[in-house]
């Protein structure tokens, strides 16, 4: 069987990697603890290692809600814990009272470590001007040492105990739609209540990604997994599939962020 057939072609690269895990834990009788992986990745992940082999996997980024997870592939002998994940919460302290420190200040600062986007989990604020963010713990003395300022904010980090996270604030009302196609403006048009011509023109003008990439080709194939997020409308999960219609229309279930 040809397991590059159930997904795309660009997706090829990240299938041979998670194989390559999957082998190392059969061969050499080891963990293999991957990066953080966004909601897409851990779905080829599941998809690839399955349920029933010898080698099992587990997901965990820091808060058992998180979007972004670590995964470790292991034989099926031994039992992880969270610990294994190694993953280290960081508190981010500035002045509160005279800045405002956005998502993409976080994002863009981590970044601009030169350090890959699948070393930092989920990025957490509240109400109050808190903020904290999961990495990856082998980096956490790097990011400590190199981070002073965040936008117009200087910052001093600080570890915090992983039970001290933010509590997820994100609410996702579950909804189902019939769609005529998977194509991407096709589900934007039914996820958005927008006409098909609108939803080509959000592609078209960059305003539309799929798993963080921005995507503009309106024919793109959704699939389970998938994060869409179309600017000034939100973000949208794809749940799972649940089959076609007599008129062969796709039913699908997702998630729209309220």
């Amino acid at each position: 069987m040809n397991i590059y057939q159930h997904f795309r072609p660009e997706e090829r690269e990240y299938i041979d990697r998670v194989l390559q895990w999957k082998d190392i834990v059969e061969n050499q009788y080891s963990s293999k603890l991957t990066d953080f992986l966004d909601p897409r990745e851990q779905h080829i992940l599941k998809m690839i290692v399955g349920e029933s082999g010898d080698v099992k996997y587990a997901l965990f980024g820091g808060s058992h809600h998180s979007e972004r997870k670590r995964a470790l592939l292991y034989p099926d002998y031994l039992a992880p814990t969270d610990e294994d994940f190694q993953i280290t919460l960081f508190e981010i302290f500035y002045p509160k009272k005279f800045v405002k420190i956005e998502h993409r200040q976080v994002l863009g600062t981590l970044m601009s470590l030169g350090l890959k986007r699948g070393k930092f989990g989920d990025i957490l604020m509240n109400d109050n001007g808190q903020v904290q963010f999961f990495a990856a713990s082998e980096i956490g003395e790097y990011i400590k040492n190199n981070v002073e300022s965040i936008g117009r904010a200087g910052v001093k980090l600080a570890e915090a105990a992983i039970g001290q996270a933010i509590p997820l604030e994100e609410h996702w009302e579950e909804t189902e739609l019939t769609v005529s196609s998977l194509r991407l403006d096709t589900v934007i048009s039914g996820v958005c209540n927008l006409a098909r011509q609108k939803s080509q023109s959000l592609v078209g003008a960059g305003l539309v990604k799929v798993n963080w990439t921005v995507i503009e080709n309106p024919a793109f194939i959704c699939e389970p997994g998938d994060m869409i997020s179309v600017r000034g409308y939100g973000r949208v999960k794809i749940l799972q599939l649940d089959g076609k219609t007599k008129k062969e229309k796709w039913r699908i279930t997702v998630g729209k962020q309220k």
